[in-house]
């Protein structure tokens, strides 16, 4: 029997309403997101910004699509039957058995209809808006089940990037090939040819004593003009240089001189710049002193001359600004310091490893490739049309702020062509040009998508990981930070190395590749499983557009609006997508609306934006109205389905305030995984919250006291606490969300007619007594977070953030009690870990009052020191807290000696 929604007029709950299977959903967003490209590669062909995981907006879909009247239909995984045939190898699955499953979900059997999530599940009739489409993972997602999908967002980049995501179904993989290898035939050996350098196993020569008296040219024939043969360079790497405002010297803008980690037989040595004699040394400990093997000089590899954004000069000792001096020079000079190399010809000869990869000094022959490839670009105007010719707006990141940090004005960039040296706009033009000769436009724009995509590798605003080897991302912090030590990387690759042409390509090709025959990964017995490739390609029944949804004008069209909105500040991403669209537009310009432009859209994009006056408050107002629009949209049956990142009371206020006064009541929240990173700190965030809102008359909103509400509210918190804790495995944190979820519902049918003392209260009020009920009612404080905290196997900083959730505990609580410190990386707060003991030990000279736990920790400590307990023990006391927390303790590490040190009266007894 189909379920209605209570007080709705007997419209038919949805399983997301009723239940979500976060557990089973949480094995596989761990997994999915550690390797993105082996899951679903589609979304691996070009970057976009805080992108929610496949496997969420699939379960999304599933959960939020599907209900008791849906005509749905499932194909054998064997392709024998195409309407509800054989399921799983078992016996045909009939209508009435997925409605069964459908039917069947609620808060303690969520999983009854992921039972379906790994199969080819079709549904009949169904409509699907997302207005942020972003990176479009609810539009490919969608798109799966067959639904009519309409996708929209205001930046041109993040249309483009899904456009083609859309076409990868009805694209032909071997049409892409030949593009590609057109490309290959017409740039490739003379791109490669401008990043080569002699093999070092040739013996050795450097920029110091090797001098190169020819014409070096760029042709497949240049190895001819070296004595000895020619290694491929994967990164040159720079280091800024300015000349010191007091003395005039040269001063190198180094922060500390690693080059890299050894590697192979070098594995627990660090490769280092010796600042003498400017070659490449190997050192043991780079914090420590250390001698040059070349020239003996001693040094500390660790000291730099660069600090807290000043250079000194060690000539004279001067301490300067380096802004201050690049404004007062003009500018700066790049030193080539280091050569990342490998050798195809050593690797075909068999040789040791550690000689086919490595490091190496610049020699000679490398500066006058360089000197030339500049000269080339210097002579080739013709090559200015396939490089961008803006400026760089001043914004939000790229002007210093609160929100960046950085100025790259000041660090002497003013156009887009200054975050990339010569050579390298000779290279990515000379490459563009071969891809803008491809007749077929559709093989052009996905050529255009892995050369845009690379461009984040390839700049000279990104550095080189010493301690991983390899290169940084441009958009690992989501903003523009120069880099004092610039790395440049091969643009059409070599055999190793990442962010290449070549390795971008064959992602875009996996990407095409997927949809043409999508499968689904999942888990089965604890083990990882993959579908049959689905029926179905990615792409069909696609709508999109591009612009402002707030002028969308839908109306009662949509069963369905699944999607991930913009949150406060946390990206810009009309300024970080700039970055990508002054050079797609220079193949796209003419071709499609909203490539005519110097940038993209900036003041209608719904985000806080300092630079351009959009407040915390022009973002709340342009949220609701966007609510507003999404709520004319849907039917009065749909249901709106999205990921919401800010967790703080006074946000969730605003945003159940904007919900509720556009005619939404909020019937579920999730806690869920993502693959999220906040703005500029690129803090990982485990996990955000899944808010399920469905339309509902204002007849059906009834005014209520606040003591009948908080009743209601309390008794519901408890109810959703103690079902959930008995029936299913989650953190207290988890519960904790989903109560939230339980109690906004109860809000929600009462919104703007909450009573207190005479005056109506609002949602940011009720919100607070929420968070105050929630914790009541679950009476878990630091102690229980930090015990479930030791049960974990791998305890992480977001471990702390999911328990302290819906409990009385906060992560800056436990910090302070030093029970838990992420100085030397995240490290609990055990008996064992000294600052946690030296602040119980501070406790205790002051006569401070002591927890339970504090007095367990120092007990285990000096018993493990093997001195007396008896005094502690008789100057505190043994009440039933201590006891029980010494079994909680014992039972959380395994270890006995929590039970032992009350049980015995003096250590000898041991």
């Amino acid at each position: 029997m189909a379920r209605q929604q209570p007080g709705s007029q007997g419209r038919l709950s949805l399983p997301v309403e009723r239940g979500f299977p976060i557990e089973r959903i949480n094995e596989l967003a761990e997994k999915e997101g550690r390797a993105k490209r082996h899951y679903r590669p589609i979304y691996t062909m070009h970057k976009w910004w805080a992108r929610r995981l496949g496997c969420v907006f699939r379960s999304l879909c599933l959960y939020s699509l599907l209900d008791e009247e849906t005509d749905v239909s499932v194909i054998d995984r064997d392709s024998n039957e195409l309407d509800l045939g054989d399921f799983g190898g078992g016996a045909p699955m009939s209508a009435d058995r997925i409605h069964e499953l459908i039917s069947a979900v609620d808060a303690s059997n969520p999983e009854s209809l992921w039972e379906l999530y790994p199969e080819d599940v079709t549904i009949e009739d169904k409509r699907v808006l997302d207005p942020f489409m972003g990176g479009g993972t609810s539009i490919v997602e969608a798109s799966r089940f067959g639904a009519d999908v309409v996708g929209n967002d205001l930046n041109p980049v993040a249309w483009y990037v899904v456009k083609k995501e859309i076409e990868a179904g009805t694209t032909d993989v071997e049409t892409l090939d030949e593009a590609f290898e057109q490309v290959k035939q017409e740039v490739a050996i003379e791109l490669q040819s401008y990043y080569v350098t002699p093999c070092p196993n040739d013996g050795e020569s450097d920029a110091h004593d090797h001098e190169h008296d020819h014409d070096h040219g760029h042709d497949h024939d240049q190895e001819q003009e070296h004595d000895g043969h020619l290694a491929d360079v994967m990164h040159y790497l720079w280091v800024k240089e300015l000349e010191c405002v007091s003395c005039g010297e040269d001063v190198p803008l180094f922060s500390d001189y690693r080059v890299a980690k050894g590697r192979y037989d070098h594995t627990d040595e660090y490769n280092v710049f010796c600042p003498n004699c400017e070659r490449l040394t190997y050192v043991d400990d780079w914090r420590s002193q250390s001698t040059c093997d070349h020239c003996s000089h001693e040094f500390v590899p660790e000291d730099g001359n660069v600090s807290r954004g000043k250079y000194s000069c060690t000539s004279c000792g001067q301490q300067y600004g380096i802004t201050d001096a690049i404004e007062e020079l003009g500018g700066y000079d790049q030193r080539l310091y280091a050569v990342e190399y490998y050798c195809s010809t050593c690797d075909d000869r068999g040789e040791p490893r550690h000689e086919i990869k490595g490091y190496r000094a610049p020699t000679a022959f490398d500066l006058k490739q360089f000197n030339e490839a500049k000269q080339e670009w210097e002579s080739s105007p013709e090559l200015d049309a396939y490089v961008p010719q803006e400026p760089i707006p001043e914004g939000a990141i790229t002007k210093a702020s609160s929100i960046s940090g950085n100025d790259v004005f000041q660090h002497g960039y003013s156009e887009w062509t200054d975050m990339f040296n010569e050579r390298q706009l000779l290279v990515l033009s000379k490459l563009l040009r071969a891809i803008d000769t491809i007749d077929d436009q559709n093989a052009k724009e996905y050529l255009l998508l892995a050369f845009s995509d690379m461009l984040r590798f390839n700049n000279q605003m990104i550095g080189y990981q010493a301690s991983r080897n390899h290169l940084n991302d441009l958009f690992q912090t989501n903003s523009f930070a120069p880099q004092t030590r610039p790395a440049e990387a091969n643009p059409w690759g070599t055999k190793y190395g990442m962010g290449n042409f070549q390795k971008n390509w064959e992602m875009v090709r996996d990407g095409v590749a997927y949809a043409n025959a999508p499968t689904e990964r999942y888990m089965e017995a604890g083990e990882i499983l993959e579908s049959e490739p689905f029926t179905t390609p990615i792409g069909q029944n696609v709508e999109l557009s591009r612009g402002d949804m707030r002028r969308l004008g839908f109306e009662n069209e949509f069963d369905a609006v699944i999607t991930d909105p913009p949150y406060y500040d946390n990206i810009i991403y009309s300024e970080v997508a700039d970055y990508f669209y002054v050079w797609q537009k220079l193949l796209l310009e003419g071709k499609y609306d909203g490539f005519d432009q110097e940038q993209t859209p900036r003041v209608e994009s719904i985000v806080t934006n300092p630079h351009l006056g959009k407040t915390t408050e022009d973002f709340e107002s342009e949220l609701h109205e966007a609510f507003t629009v999404i709520h004319q949209a849907l039917k009065d049956d749909g249901v709106l389905t999205f990921t919401y990142h800010h967790s703080d009371s006074e946000s969730w206020g605003e945003l159940l305030a904007s919900l509720c006064d556009v005619g939404f009541e909020v019937t579920a929240t999730y806690p869920i995984s993502a693959d999220v990173k906040k703005f500029i700190t690129g803090e990982a965030v485990s996990f955000d919250i899944i808010v399920v809102a469905r339309p509902i008359e204002q007849s059906d909103i009834s005014p209520i006291s606040w003591p009948r509400l908080k009743r209601s509210i309390y008794s519901t918190a408890q109810d959703t606490r103690r079902k959930l804790a008995a029936d299913r495995d989650l953190s207290r944190g988890d519960i904790g969300v989903m109560e939230m979820g339980a109690c906004f519902h109860e809000y929600s049918k009462h919104h703007g007619k909450v009573q207190r003392d005479g005056e109506i209260m609002d949602a940011k009020e009720v919100v607070n007594e929420i968070y105050g009920i929630i914790q009541e009612a679950s009476q878990i404080g630091t102690t229980d977070v930090f015990v479930d905290l030791l049960a974990e196997d791998t305890p992480t900083y977001d471990s702390v953030n999911k328990l302290c959730r819906g409990t009385n505990a906060k992560p800056e609580e436990l910090k302070q009690l030093r029970l838990f410190s992420t100085e030397d990386g995240f490290e609990l707060g055990t008996w064992q870990n000294e600052r946690r003991i030296a602040y119980i030990e501070d406790r205790i000279n002051a006569e401070s009052e002591l927890t339970a736990l504090d007095k367990l920790q120092y007990l285990r400590r000096r018993y493990e020191d093997g001195k007396t307990l008896q005094n502690y023990i008789d100057k505190w006391g043994v009440d039933d807290e201590v006891r029980d927390l010494s079994k909680r303790l014992a039972d959380a590490t395994g270890d006995e000696a929590y039970r032992r040190v009350l049980g015995d009266r003096d250590i000898s007894s041991f």
